[in-house]
């Protein structure tokens, strides 16, 4: 608790937060790895230790710092409270490592193509899910992994959904708090459309008998649980196999943050290994 409120000054400037980032995963002994992808520069994060696997769960970062007020984005995205990376830290049933957003963490470093709409109206366009792809493909290397397990918080369950769509070493897809309706969400939040973004209820069909874990929270004022279920109403309709492929965990005293991170141990062993899909 002492530490997420450590993270979540947001009066802070990019540089700090990022800072604080770093010295979070030096201190669980995980080590940063920029991926250079055609159009952006990406923060991952991973074990200085990894053991060999055959699986690999993906970690994908949320949305995180887009705005500062309801008129002003941000300088840069890098999050606050880095949710998504504090789950991989958390995740005891795999090998695991973490992929920022681009434009996260990278305000000093390398910048390019960073625009304010790659974190606002832009914020899941294709070309931004094409860097992701490619950012995959490189862990998929330095990993040695043969299968990918995409887990995506917030904003990142958008990204994560939209790559599964594309990729064929995804075996299973899971979403924390996740935006899988963007219209919904931007509607319910009040917001202005994402004029530029892909949209995961689009895709949804294509991810029919793909497993599933998707965690919301009763208590999300953020992304309401209710918005998962026009992107579950997309992928029918259901196979007797591909209905059981879907698992909905509605955790009543969860809220966007809260509490996620402190159960994850025990349900991040739930995403059993599966065979490839075609």
């Amino acid at each position: 608790m002492l530490l997420a409120a450590a993270l979540s000054g947001c009066s802070t400037s990019p540089r700090e937060r990022a800072e604080r980032v770093f010295e979070l995963a030096a201190a669980q002994d995980w080590q940063p790895l920029v991926l250079q992808t055609t159009d952006f520069a990406i923060q991952a994060f991973v074990p200085r230790r990894p053991g060999a696997t055959a699986q690999l769960h993906v970690y994908i970062e949320g949305d995180g710092l887009a705005w500062l007020d309801r008129q002003t984005p941000s300088f840069a995205p890098t999050p606050a409270d880095p949710v998504g990376l504090r789950l991989a830290m958390a995740d005891a049933g795999a090998s695991a490592v973490y992929l920022a957003r681009p434009c996260q963490y990278t305000f000093v470093t390398d910048f390019r193509n960073c625009h304010p709409q790659y974190w606002t109206s832009h914020r899941f366009a294709p070309e931004l899910v094409e860097a992701m792809d490619q950012a995959l493909d490189q862990l998929r290397q330095v990993q040695g992994a043969h299968r990918l397990v995409l887990v995506g918080y917030s904003g990142g369950a958008a990204i994560a959904a939209l790559l599964a769509a594309r990729r064929h070493d995804v075996v299973g897809l899971v979403t924390v708090a996740g935006v899988l309706d963007v219209k919904a969400w931007t509607c319910s939040q009040g917001l202005s459309t994402l004029g530029g973004s892909l949209e995961p209820r689009d895709i949804a069909p294509r991810l029919t008998g793909l497993p599933q874990w998707h965690f919301v929270g009763s208590r999300d004022r953020t992304v309401p649980p209710a918005l998962l279920d026009g992107f579950l109403r997309a992928q029918r309709p259901l196979t007797a196999d591909s209905s059981t492929a879907i698992r909905v965990h509605r955790e009543k005293d969860f809220d966007h943050h809260c509490c996620w991170v402190q159960a994850w141990p025990a349900w991040s062993r739930s995403f059993a290994p599966a065979t490839d899909r075609h």
